[in-house]
């Protein structure tokens, strides 16, 4: 007997203004002292965002009702909240600096 996959629903992603600025500013700082490192950073950011979109449930929960997610190569974790078939990314945090100060945006 053939199982059939499961199906899977496709959750809808959306990046806060602040989120997305603090990618850019994460981005550009590492451009400037190696183009491939901001390379990096960016594929790692989008294999992270696979990750918590095939299973926002497996991160930890951390302030204001969100979870994190930790990239494996760079300080910084991606913050996010997730509701009913949507992830709003909050925040592209660094890792050792200002916990929490993204806790409004929610």
């Amino acid at each position: 007997m053939k199982l059939l996959p499961e199906l899977v629903m496709a959750l809808v992603i959306e990046f806060a203004a602040a989120a997305r600025a603090e990618f850019d500013e994460a981005f550009h700082w590492y451009a400037e002292r190696s183009g491939e490192a901001a390379l990096s950073f960016a594929a790692e950011v989008e294999v992270a965002i696979g990750k918590l979109s095939a299973d926002p449930g497996r991160f930890p929960p951390t302030y204001a009702g969100c979870q994190q997610c930790l990239l494996h190569r760079f300080p910084y974790f991606i913050v996010f909240h997730r509701s009913a078939g949507k992830i709003s990314i909050v925040a592209i945090a660094h890792a050792k600096r200002r916990p929490g100060y993204w806790t409004n945006r929610r």
